[in-house]
């Protein structure tokens, strides 16, 4: 039986204390327009081996970095205040902390919506609201709207500012559950799928007449959900796997056959015709035995859906291994020509089969970036050298962007010369030339998942 390993060393191992940073020093020069916070979630145990050290099921900690007038205003890190992290340090518990099934900290995801800054984590666990300095503020069901749990991932709609996801519940569900939130925070519609399997749902996408959903060989394991385990899940190659088309008008899903695979995340998805593309990063198989470590390596995959057929065709775009794959938020459910991915370059080096990871941890930090040009089918490779680690970028796009690409990407990357962190802000259009800017962070940030750039009001 696979062994999970300690994901808790290396670029993931935890930071102790919360910090906060002002007026940081910067190389280059922040661009006009970079006004608001730059967010980034993940894992971090208050202790090893204390209660809530789990890699997907645990601790929360943000980071935050606030840019302003070209200045770099801020540094924070905080824990997210679930019920026993608050014990554990001796506060008050937040409003709604008291979660039903178990106390798990929104870990996987910060973004912005409604004027609200929100923790997210999936499962069945209501998203945790922040204030604008990262603070918790509590639990929120949107205003009494939000019937269940939320989601780990949720697309925003760009030409209505709808939230859309698709949720499961971890606890005896037999189905999962197509969310929208509207532009004013509060949810709108909902539409239950039934799913007695219960499948394990990560990602969703998105297009002008289509929620797409995932129905793939991951399931919750119900030995392990009934010992209560934090994140009970296991391969179940013997469901196969579907990829569902829901009309964002109606309730039927058309389902359309998938090879056996489990996603993570979705580069993102539109309409050409009677065709629906979906770009995603594949895994072949994920949570062997329930072990969180995969037995296989991901790739940049295409699945095309023919409505008027039925007919599915699935193409290999990258064969790199990747993760954290993004657009700009101008095109999520719109036709693309580029994406960005993040990449350990020392795999660039030697590319290798698809099994060339074999025992790798899913979300493995690398030193490189990717820029996916889908039209010419080229890539350029961003690498920060070795003993750098990077996760994933988020695409800003220029005011009145001329182009797709016209924008910045902003990462985290750690620096070992320092034994820091820098925000670094790369020009979209000039993927591999020097940085536009670098803020310098006082600490290290841990590797960990996803974040997002979310703009000061007005």
């Amino acid at each position: 039986m696979p062994v999970t390993p300690d994901p808790f060393t290396g670029a993931y191992e935890p930071v102790k204390e919360e910090v906060t940073a002002y007026d940081l020093p910067v190389t280059g020069t922040i661009p006009d327009g970079l006004d608001g916070r730059y967010l980034r979630n993940g894992p971090n145990p208050l202790a090893p081996g204390a209660p809530g050290a789990h890699f997907f099921a645990g601790t929360a900690m943000v980071h935050g970095v606030r840019l302003r007038g070209g200045r770099a205003k801020w540094y924070r890190n905080r824990w997210i205040r679930s019920a026993a992290v608050a014990e554990t340090l001796g506060e008050r518990p937040r409003p709604g902390a008291a979660v039903r099934i178990a106390d798990v900290g929104p870990n996987t995801h910060a973004i912005g919506h409604a004027d609200r800054t929100l923790a997210l984590v999936e499962g069945g666990f209501r998203p945790y609201e922040l204030s604008y300095e990262i603070e918790t503020v509590g639990a929120t069901d949107f205003g009494g709207t939000l019937p269940d749990g939320f989601a780990a991932h949720s697309k925003l709609d760009p030409a209505t500012g709808e939230l859309h996801t698709i949720t499961w519940q971890r606890a005896g569900c037999d189905r999962l559950r197509h969310v929208v939130v509207s532009p004013y925070g509060k949810v709108v519609r909902t539409v239950d799928i039934p799913a007695a399997h219960m499948p394990v749902v990560h990602d969703m996408a998105l297009t002008p007449h289509y929620v797409i959903v995932y129905d793939l060989s991951v399931t919750v394991d119900p030995v392990a959900d009934v010992a209560r385990k934090p994140f009970p899940v296991m391969w179940n190659e013997a469901r196969g796997a579907r990829v569902g088309l829901l009309p964002r008008n109606g309730t039927e899903v058309r389902w359309f056959d998938v090879g056996p695979c489990f996603v993570f995340h979705t580069l993102n998805a539109y309409e050409d015709g009677d065709r629906v593309v979906v770009d995603v990063v594949r895994y072949p198989r994920m949570f062997l035995d329930g072990a969180l470590n995969s037995p296989s390596a991901p790739t940049l995959d295409r699945w095309e859906f023919d409505t008027r057929t039925g007919a599915t065709t699935e193409t290999r775009l990258d064969d790199r291994p990747q993760e954290f794959p993004a657009v700009s938020p101008a095109v999520v459910g719109r036709a693309h020509r580029y994406g960005y991915s993040a990449v350990a370059s020392a795999l660039l080096r030697s590319l290798g089969p698809s099994d060339a990871l074999d025992g790798a941890p899913p979300t493995a930090s690398g030193d490189a970036l990717l820029k996916h040009d889908l039209s010419r089918r080229s890539t350029e490779v961003r690498a920060f050298g070795d003993g750098h680690y990077t996760g994933e970028a988020a695409f800003v796009p220029t005011a009145d962007a001329r182009s797709e690409d016209d924008g910045h990407l902003l990462v985290l990357v750690f620096d070992p010369g320092r034994g820091a962190t820098d925000l670094v802000v790369l020009s979209a259009e000039d993927f591999t030339g020097p940085p536009v800017a670098t803020v310098h962070l006082p600490v290290r940030v841990p590797a960990g998942f996803h974040g997002s750039w979310i703009p000061d009001p007005g």
